[in-house]
Parts: C-alpha cells; structure tokens; sequence
C-alpha cells in the first residue's frame, strides 16, 4: 500500500505534514475524524506560523466540522475550543460565535444540557452572548425540561443583551424560548412570549400549540390549530395524536379525515391507537387499507399497533398472523401478542409465545412487561402453583436482570387472593421490598369480600384509610360485608364515620394489572 493511500482524502499525499498555508485549505476539507485529528494536531504545531486571521479562519471550520457534521466528533470539538480559547479571545472580532458553533451541536446532541454547561462558561469567561448564542441555548432548554426556572433566566438575560427584539435573528430566539417554556407546560409564559414575537411564523404557532397540548388544555389546542396559517404534518399529527391519547377517538379520526396532505408513520400510528380506543375493527381495518396503501405495511411500530388493535377488538387469530408475518420482531411485537393472550385467558398461548421468546432471545430477551402479563394469565387461570414457582424465578434472578416493581407483586397477591390464600397474600405485601399502594390493598380487600373474611379485609382497610382517606369505595365495601354476615352495628357505624368524615363514595375493586402497550 502505497503513502497517499493511507493519507486522509483532506491531506496532500505529497508531504508528510501541511504547510502553514495548506492549512485553512485542509480545515475546510475535512471530512472524517481521522482528519479531524491530523489537521487539528497540524495545526497545534503551526498555528504560530499562520497569519492571525488565517489561523482564526482555520480553528472555526475545524470547529464547525467537528461540532456539526454528522461526521464529526463532539468530545474533539470541546477539545479544539479549551485548547485554543485564549487565543480566541484575543484574536477574534467575535469569540461567540466559536461557543455558539459548539453550543448547536451540543444542542441537537444526546447530551443537551452540556449546551448549557457551555453557556454558563461563557458567561463566567466574560464573552458577551449574541442571538444565536440564546437560539442555541434555548433549544438545549425545550429538550432539558428539568430545570422549571430556566427558560425564566434565559429569558432575562437575553433582554439585557438585547437579543429579543425586532430584527429577523430574534424572530429565532422568541420562537426558542417560545418552545423552552411550551415543553414545561408553561403557558401563560409561553402566551406572553408569542404576542411580543412581531413576525409570527409556522415556528411560532407550533411552539403555542405544544404550550397547550404539554399542559392537556387539548380545547385551547384546538383553537391555536384552527388559527394557525399554515400547517404541516407535524402539527396535524400533534392534534391527531393528543386527541387519541386523550381517550377522545372520534375527534382524532374525524381531524384525519379532514387533513389534507401525506400522513406520516407517526401519524397513522395514533390513528390506529384511536381505532383501539373505539373498539371499531371495522374502521381499524380501513385504517389498515390505507397504511398498505402508502407503502407503511412493513414499519414495526405500525405492525405492533395494528396487532394490538386487533387483539383489544377481540380478533386474535389476526394479531397472530401480523406477528408470525413479521422476519424481525421487537420487544414490543412480542409483548403485545403475550399481554394479547394473558388479557383474554388463554394461557396455553401466552406460555407458548414466552417461551418461544425466550428460544429466539439473542436479540430479545423479556422484560417487566413480559413477565406481568404471564403473571396475569397464570392468575386469570388459577395456576397459583406456577404463577409462585416464575415469580420466585424472577426474584432469584432465573430470567435474568427484571426489575420487580409494585404491579408485578400486585399481580401475584391478585392471583393468591383469588385462590382464597389470603394469609400468604397478605404477607407477601407485609414483606414487599418497595413501598405498596392502594391498588395492591384494593386487590386484597376484593379476594376478601369474594371469600367472606371479614378479619382480613379489615386489615387491608386500615391500610386503605392511610394511603387513601378521602376514598370512601373500601368502607362501603367493609360494610357490606359486615351487613351479609349480619354485623348491622358494625355496617352502621363505618357509614355514620363516612358521612361525618365526608368520604367519597367511590367504588372500591380489585384493578387487574395488565400493563397498557
């Protein structure tokens, strides 16, 4: 092999290292990180020897490649910005605009809170921020939304520094922080902000609409939608899809209708989500036609949708073709057709399908999912015996690494209840590794009304009455049963205690534990 041959396409096969004049030529040509790292290590060595313009010129687009260019490398961007810094600083008419090029990938990166990490330092370095600095900033916000206050801050420096105002470049920064405060609900903030924007554009809308649809205000959604001037598929397929996780399917399938370009995957997803939500196999299939008919019959996430579509319409044999049609199967595929099964009882198809899972596990293995509803088909169908014998498994680690959380104990002390081993039920929550709740206890109280123990379920309603006092279901529910077995003093005084405390009527019951896919 030849020396040019092994040479990076940026660097001249003719000379072992570039002249000082090659190099704001090679910078602009770099395009692997290998590259990268030959020409930034050139550069270490000859910086000295360029013009200061020219070695300036140089260090932005290393930079530029490094932080932007998909080819690029982020943890070598940061490196070329703390090397050179101080020279920088005193070499540049614009230092931020070398922050801001390291902010934007950091911003559209894995890692966006290091975007405002990087602000923070510029701040502490003296570099006085421009527009594009808080556009940046400020979009690392909308996807970092722990910290509430922040959009606040961000917001208040960028008016000190004169960066929201009327020129196009703070059109972008009123549209970040637009989004900033939208992606934490904040929507009187988010309001504020959009009335002072003065070019109002497609950005602008989205950004309120996210506002409205993050705080599940889906009425004042519906009003920025039907104003918005223009709209695309990304804003028709928000509404789409807030509709259908808001339970509201007809409202999702009629704005589908009415849209009037492309859907997308994204989109056609959430219509069948609605067509679950209605239980209407017939629209679903129609839904059906139409994904086929734009070419997405292949993508997982839809063929995952429209097998739990199927299976939640009571059209298992169909759930189960879409599944043994598929050549790659995800967790998801997998989890959906054994909750499928477990969900109707039959238990001899969810055992199946797991333990086909776990023949063909190389790729897949089973998660907290797949072992609740196997816990739930073994309870439905009282095998108390082998529901025990896999969850005692799974504690000892048999199956692997699996969280236990409070469904999977919840679905076992259903199971035990319903076999009218309440004692062992009982205990099982007593020596729970993590904290239980009102459902687990709720769960109790019903196999207790089932087999008439009165001792029992007086327990679980004092357990009741401290995680939920202002439910009044679980009383209700003690005093029928004091009432069958002839207790009337007893059934009397819970409801007199009821009324004086003011306690909810609710229902109490036991809540079946299948996990929603």
């Amino acid at each position: 092999m030849t020396r040019s041959q092994t040479r990076p396409a940026a660097m001249p096969p003719t000379s072992t290292s570039p002249s000082p004049g090659d190099l704001v030529a090679l910078s602009a040509r770099c395009s692997t990180k290998r590259d990268l790292r030959l020409i930034h290590g050139a550069l270490l060595r000859r910086r000295h020897l360029l013009p200061t313009a020219d070695a300036v010129a140089a260090l932005a687009k290393l930079l530029r490649f490094a932080a932007v260019s998909p080819a690029g490398d982020l943890r070598q961007a940061a490196v070329i910005l703390s090397t050179h810094l101080p020279f920088i600083t005193s070499a540049s008419t614009h230092p931020a605009f070398f922050y801001n090029t390291l902010m934007r990938g950091l911003a559209a990166s894995s890692s966006p809170a290091d975007a405002i990490g990087l602000f923070a330092a510029m701040r502490r370095a003296g570099a006085a921020p421009d527009a594009f600095t808080f556009t940046f900033v400020l979009k690392s916000c909308s996807r970092c939304p722990s910290g509430r206050r922040l959009p606040s801050d961000l917001h208040a420096q960028a008016i000190r520094h004169g960066c929201l105002g009327e020129l196009a470049a703070h059109t972008h920064v009123h549209n970040a922080l637009l989004h900033a405060y939208a992606c934490r609900a904040a929507v009187d903030d988010a309001c504020r902000v959009f009335e002072e924007i003065p070019a109002r554009d497609v950005i602008s809308f989205s950004g309120l609409l996210t506002a409205h649809l993050k705080a599940n205000d889906l009425d004042a959604a519906r009003l920025v939608f039907d104003k918005m001037p223009h709209r695309d598929v990304v804003s028709w397929t928000a509404m789409i899809s807030a509709y259908a996780k808001a339970c509201r399917p007809q409202e999702a399938l009629a704005l589908f209708d009415a849209m009037p370009m492309q859907p997308d995957e994204v989109t056609m997803v959430s219509i069948v989500s609605a067509c679950t939500t209605l239980g209407d196999l017939a629209t679903g299939e129609r839904v059906r036609r139409h994904i086929d008919s734009l070419g997405f019959g292949w993508m997982m996430s839809l063929r995952n949708a429209l097998m739990d579509m199927y299976a939640k319409c009571g059209s298992l044999p169909e759930a189960r073709a879409l599944f043994d049609g598929m050549t790659v199967r995800s967790l998801a595929s997998w989890n959906t057709l054994i909750s499928a099964y477990a969900s109707h009882g039959d238990l001899d198809n969810t055992i199946a399908v797991f333990y086909q899972m776990l023949a063909e596990g190389n790729t897949v293995k089973p998660d907290g999912v797949t072992f609740l509803a196997v816990l739930m088909a073994y309870a439905y169908n009282g095998c108390v015996e082998e529901g025990r014998a896999m969850f005692n498994a799974m504690q000892q680690g048999g199956y692997g690494k699996v969280e236990l959380t409070v469904e999977h104990y919840g679905c076992v002390v259903d199971m035990l209840g319903r076999a009218g081993k309440l004692e062992e039920a009982y205990q099982m929550i007593e020596q729970m590794p993590i904290p239980s709740n009102a459902v687990i206890w709720g769960a109790l109280l019903g196999a207790c009304r089932t087999h008439g123990d009165i001792d029992m379920a007086e327990r679980a309603v004092q357990e009741l009455r401290n995680l939920k006092p202002e439910e009044g279901g679980y009383y209700i529910l003690l005093s029928d049963m004091y009432t069958s077995a002839g207790r009337i003093a007893e059934a009397t005084e819970i409801r007199r205690a009821m009324n004086e405390r003011g306690v909810q009527k609710t229902t109490g019951r036991s809540t079946a534990f299948l996990p929603q896919l």
